[in-house]
């Protein structure tokens, strides 16, 4: 998801407008065990909570856990560490059953998923994954940012952690990084995709062909300029990360404001504090927009569900991908797409119970898959 500081257009993914972060809210996670770090077999992995630390400037999960509403904790415990390319990289797991993967949107973590995570792990395995750059993953200073480095990291997580044919859930930018994987993915290893609100790119530079960017653009590369002194980065960076300017952000962005609670605003403060987080924000804000979505999804034939909430400020569907999106079940038999009404750029945390009502028979369509390994 994102944060705009500019007034309130319609504006697309992680915007120079300033796409900041996405979010989650209460619990629901009682339904079933985490895995422990003992179920896994890889050497690559260290046992979440106890063993992350600060020392990269990260603030430790035993930090987090020990300040953090029951629902947060139950996440942040489930929780462990994959090395990836010299990075850490925090994940989820929790569930048995056929393997689902949900990557969050920009500046969100796995906690944006806490509306979901209980209820789709009473059928499924849940992995949940912070992306290079945001929540409780390594934020490498001066690091260059690009939406192929995530799917590549989403690429190597199947192949290296879940092994097994995979559902894709992404949300804005993690939803664009999930179709950049599957059009590259090789050997069975995704099984489909479920798009929620898919950015058009990185930043809105991606979107030229609508008239609202258009009239933005000028302004766009100004600020580009502007975050590009750091001085002036880390001084807006600071006023966007103030509670009370966070909570009016998010406020505009939900359609179902009770959302907007302590906790989705803890869950997107906090990874902003880490050293190595105004570096992340400017690369996604200032680099190259990356593949759009409508180059892509002519290359996928697995199953695609596509929610769409109608009131999303940043890819709104009369937008280009917006329109692209919803003209694609009538082209293609592959994709279904389903409106949900009064809802914003996050439907999985804005209205899960609507998200659940289309996602849950969607995935039920879908063969057994939890026996197969695939193989590298």
């Amino acid at each position: 998801m994102a944060v705009s500081l500019l007034p309130s257009a319609s504006l697309s993914p992680p915007s120079p407008t300033v796409r900041l972060f996405s979010f989650s809210t209460p619990s629901l996670l009682s339904h079933s065990p985490c895995w422990s770090s003992s179920s896994f077999s890889f050497g690559h992995f260290r046992s979440g909570r106890r063993l992350r630390t600060a020392s990269r400037g990260r603030i430790s999960a035993a930090t987090l856990v020990d300040s953090s509403s029951k629902g947060l904790k139950e996440i942040y415990d489930c929780c462990s560490t994959w090395r990836w390319k010299d990075f850490d990289i925090n994940f989820l797991v929790k569930g048995k059953g056929p393997p689902l993967l949900l990557v969050h949107g920009f500046g969100a973590s796995v906690a944006h998923w806490r509306r979901n995570i209980g209820v789709l792990s009473e059928l499924y395995t849940v992995y949940a994954i912070d992306l290079l750059g945001f929540g409780a993953s390594e934020k490498p200073a001066g690091f260059s940012y690009k939406m192929e480095i995530w799917a590549q990291l989403i690429l190597d997580f199947l192949n290296e952690v879940i092994k097994k044919p995979t559902v894709l859930i992404g949300n804005s930018v993690g939803s664009l990084a999930c179709v950049i994987a599957a059009s590259e993915s090789t050997g069975g290893l995704v099984q489909g995709l479920v798009l929620l609100n898919c950015a058009g790119g990185m930043n809105n530079k991606a979107i030229v062909d609508d008239w609202r960017i258009k009239l933005l653009l000028p302004l766009l590369w100004l600020f580009d300029f502007l975050l590009r002194q750091k001085a002036i980065a880390s001084a807006l960076f600071g006023r966007v990360k103030q509670r009370e300017n966070l909570k009016n952000i998010l406020l505009s962005v939900y359609g179902n404001k009770e959302s907007v609670d302590e906790d989705l605003i803890e869950i997107i403060r906090r990874p902003a504090d880490d050293v190595g987080a105004l570096d992340a924000f400017v690369s996604v804000v200032t680099g190259p927009p990356g593949p759009s979505p409508m180059s892509l999804m002519p290359k996928i034939s697995l199953p695609v569900l596509v929610l769409w909430g109608d009131q999303d400020p940043f890819t709104p569907i009369d937008g280009p991908v917006g329109k692209y999106f919803s003209s694609l079940p009538s082209q293609v038999p592959n994709v279904k797409l389903y409106m949900l009404e009064g809802v914003g750029h996050c439907p999985h945390d804005d209205r899960p119970d609507l998200v659940h009502e289309k996602l849950l028979p969607w995935l039920a369509c879908l063969p057994d898959t939890s026996e197969i390994s695939v193989s590298k």
